[in-house]
């Protein structure tokens, strides 16, 4: 009964990693500025600064 609690640990131990991997890979080719620069201009947009 053990077994499937392992499998689903190693699972999320693996998904975990992998979301920091493409998370250190964003930061890494400089898209946190892009994404930053497209929340300003929607947020300006929506209370109709922008």
């Amino acid at each position: 009964m053990d077994k499937p609690h392992k499998k689903l640990t190693w699972l999320r131990i693996g998904l975990g990693a992998l979301g920091a991997a493409l998370l250190l890979g964003g930061l890494y080719n400089g898209e946190y500025a892009v994404t930053l620069n497209k929340a300003i201009r929607v947020c300006l947009e929506c209370i109709g600064i922008g």
